[in-house]
């Protein structure tokens, strides 16, 4: 028997469960968290044709996941329930902090030789992770609210336009607030890397969106079958502190 799908017009609608979401908010905050945490200090680098060296940063492997997987919640449950997503991302980026500063102050025992790698790795904890908090809150929101804006205005047609279109204005904000604000100055990090590292991530994640746009479709179109929805956020309150639909 094929699954009902009920379409929704804005996301003021009365609250309701849903099988998947809280699966895919851990998903969601899973992946920025490891990203953050083991790819976004290593500056890494491919040799192109001629032997030039071309810098990124390692995280953008996976970093671009979460922001599949906010195109995937934008899309399956609205704007608003992907707000609750992104504070929820945004708080545990805190935490994450707080701890890591925690644990890099605590005196180690006597003859533990792991103090310097964890000075080293989590040293810059705080501003590292300031400016993803940052970078990660323009970004997230950017790519949310051009996604639902697009929905409505496309009838929820061309969803690999809506994907890559919010894609690149979400992680080119990402991007471009990241890099400078976590590393500018640093021993390792000259300007011209600095930049380069800006524009090969806004480019590599844009290029990973559209790479992955098939199991995108694969992944909006089950979920949108198994929770028996179409929301279209046309009534929605798009400001990131708001409340209504939430």
């Amino acid at each position: 028997m094929a699954e009902t799908v009920t379409r929704i017009e804005g996301d003021a609608a009365a609250p309701r469960q849903f099988r998947y979401y809280d699966l895919v908010m851990a998903a969601f905050v899973a992946i920025l968290l490891l990203s953050n945490v083991i790819g976004a200090a290593k500056p890494s680098y491919v040799t192109l044709p001629g032997g030039m060296e071309w810098s990124f940063g390692a995280g953008v492997l996976f970093f671009p996941i979460s922001y599949i997987i906010g195109d995937v919640l934008t899309e399956v449950y609205g704007y608003a329930r992907a707000r609750r997503v992104i504070w929820t991302g945004f708080a545990a980026l805190a935490f994450m902090a707080f701890m890591a500063w925690v644990v890099v102050a605590l005196p180690p025992a006597d003859g533990w030789p792991g103090q310097p790698a964890y000075e080293f790795v989590f040293g810059n904890s705080w501003r590292i992770v300031a400016a993803s908090m940052v970078a990660f809150w323009a970004g997230e929101f950017a790519n949310s609210f051009v996604l639902a804006r697009m929905k409505v205005r496309t009838g929820g047609k061309h969803l690999w336009a809506r994907t890559i279109g919010s894609t690149v204005v979400g992680q080119g904000l990402d991007s471009l607030i990241f890099y400078p604000l976590a590393f500018y100055g640093i021993a390792g990090w000259p300007p011209e890397q600095l930049m380069q590292v800006v524009l090969s991530q806004w480019a590599i994640k844009t290029a990973w969106e559209a790479a992955l746009t098939p199991l995108t479709y694969l992944v909006i179109g089950a979920l949108k079958r198994r929770e028996g929805v179409e929301v279209f956020d046309t009534g929605t309150d798009f400001s990131p502190f708001g409340r209504r639909g939430a």
